[in-house]
């Protein structure tokens, strides 16, 4: 067990240090260091989200028999992804962090930053992404022990991860590219982490021979639980990506300056 860990543990972190001290460090770019830790970090999730949807793919069309087959790839690459949930927390951080001194609240001229301004920036962090953190440490310290006790007993699971389209265009928001990139990620984000909850249960329905609507009743309460704590999430990331679309795709309008009468 302690193999996978400690490679995603040298994986994901060492990919962001890579990747920023490239974007900084290179002749041909030399950035600055706010941009290349938002755009390694995005890098990292887009790699994480490549190779899980990659090992869900493979498990998924390995296993023939939803209850009772196994896939070693399917405990290895949970205990391989442990680390990047604990490190993405961190990465989303500094991230916020960043974002906080661009707009001019930190101390990149030099002064002394006020006691506890830290402490306040943190504070905010977990406020605008407490959901996301939430989930990040639900995966760490709930899924992923369970998956541990479950191994074995009721086979691999088979659910597929998301590809997230995780826009590497920084500041290009207003290009085709990413009007394109934001188009896939919502139609992605739909289909592996939306759907696949009834996929799931339609999966388990033509195992066992029962129709759709029929599955909930047919499985244990915890199972309907689990799967509605996950879900809801979900949709309310895929309400937030919507609500984004429309107002990529569909701009509000300026209105217009108002006439200026003469006397």
């Amino acid at each position: 067990m302690l193999t996978p860990m400690v490679a995603g543990g040298v994986v994901f972190p060492g990919l962001f240090l890579l990747s920023k001290s490239t974007l900084q460090r290179l002749p041909q770019l030399r950035w600055e260091e706010a941009d290349a830790v938002i755009v390694s970090a995005r890098l990292v999730s887009s790699v994480q989200a490549i190779m899980a949807s990659t090992a869900g793919y493979i498990v998924s069309t390995s296993c023939k028999h939803i209850i009772d087959d196994q896939h070693w790839l399917s405990s290895a690459y949970t205990q391989f992804a442990v680390p990047y949930f604990i490190y993405d927390i961190y990465a989303m951080f500094l991230c916020h962090w960043h974002k906080h001194q661009v707009k001019g609240h930190g101390g990149d001229d030099g002064a002394a930053r006020a006691p506890g301004s830290t402490w306040a920036i943190a504070r905010g962090y977990l406020h605008k992404e407490f959901l996301m953190v939430l989930h990040h440490a639900a995966m760490v310290l709930v899924c992923f022990p369970l998956s541990v006790v479950s191994s074995g007993e009721l086979g691999s699971p088979s659910a597929a991860m998301a590809t997230e389209f995780v826009s590497l265009q920084y500041k290009q928001q207003h290009t085709l590219l990413h009007k394109v990139n934001g188009a896939l990620m919502l139609l992605s984000f739909l289909c592996c982490r939306v759907l696949l909850f009834p996929y799931l249960y339609w999966a388990y329905g033509r195992h066992a021979g029962l129709p759709l609507l029929a599955v909930p009743l047919a499985i244990p309460a915890h199972v309907n639980l689990g799967a509605a704590l996950l879900l809801a999430p979900q949709l309310y990331w895929f309400f937030l990506i919507c609500r984004g679309a429309c107002r990529l795709f569909w701009p509000r309008s300026r209105p217009p300056p108002a006439c200026q009468t003469q006397d």
